[in-house]
């Protein structure tokens, strides 16, 4: 028997569209997060924001740094900080992993996504990313449009 409202996809809450142009994404992780009921009443409505938001481990921990969750506007005065500091829920083996890849040069943890997962969890996206350079962004856009040319082209044909 499921459950009323239960699918077997997730609900993207938002998503982090400027890491990818910036950073190149060398391996993903999913993550849990520790909210407060507040939260998850307001990214229910969708009202979350990762833009300048990143991840670090500390304290052999993984903790979600100005990752913007709007109040709950039917909140009272209970309603919680919006860019307070989350602690991601990983792993051991994972964050032992984490701990060696950030310290590598140029490595760091950007959050790329944020979902309900199938069964109701609020999950967050990470990605090991190196920074791109000036030119690295110039190349992503050619060889993005570059692509949509080939589509533009194939479309017309047909």
């Amino acid at each position: 028997m499921t459950r009323a409202g239960s699918e077997d996809s997730e609900k993207i809450i938002t998503t982090n569209r400027k890491a990818y142009h910036d950073y190149f994404i060398e391996e993903k992780f999913e993550a849990g997060i520790v909210l407060t009921g507040t939260e998850v009443k307001s990214l229910r409505d969708g009202r979350a924001n990762l833009q300048d938001s990143y991840a670090a481990v500390k304290d052999g921990e993984v903790y979600l740094y100005h990752c913007h969750i709007s109040p709950y506007r039917h909140g009272n005065i209970m309603n919680h900080d919006p860019t307070r500091t989350r602690k991601l829920l990983l792993h051991h083996k994972e964050i032992d992993k984490l701990i060696g890849k950030t310290q590598q040069k140029g490595l760091t943890l950007v959050p790329l996504r944020m979902y309900f997962s199938p069964r109701g969890k609020v999950k967050v996206e990470l990605g090991l990313a190196k920074g791109k350079k000036q030119y690295d962004r110039r190349e992503s856009i050619k060889a993005r449009d570059a692509g949509r040319e080939i589509e533009r082209t194939v479309k017309e044909r047909r």
